[in-house]
């Protein structure tokens, strides 16, 4: 039986592989998906570098806040290889 957490997974990379078609000048997945393969690792970097800086400024909010960003975005860089949640799961 699946987890409710791996269905929403499995709902976001579904979006994310929908976005992949769409125009990147309206879709920012699109446009990452798009773009050189170094855009979207620059972005998880990034991510992860504010996911620490939150759990390091101890405002709990913040840091869920950009967990989800780097999770996202993880999802994307996934995408982008052809891997999914079940890969990671």
């Amino acid at each position: 039986m699946k987890s409710g957490l791996y269905e929403t997974l499995e709902r976001l990379a579904a979006v994310i592989e929908k976005r992949r078609g769409s125009d990147a000048e309206t879709s920012y997945v699109a446009r990452l998906l798009a773009e050189h393969e170094d855009a979207v690792l620059k972005k998880v970097g990034e991510e992860a570098t504010e996911t620490v800086l939150a759990a390091k400024s101890g405002d709990r909010l913040h840091l869920v806040r950009e967990t989800a960003d780097l999770w996202f975005h993880c999802m994307i860089m996934l995408a982008r290889y052809g891997l999914g949640p079940q890969d990671v799961l």
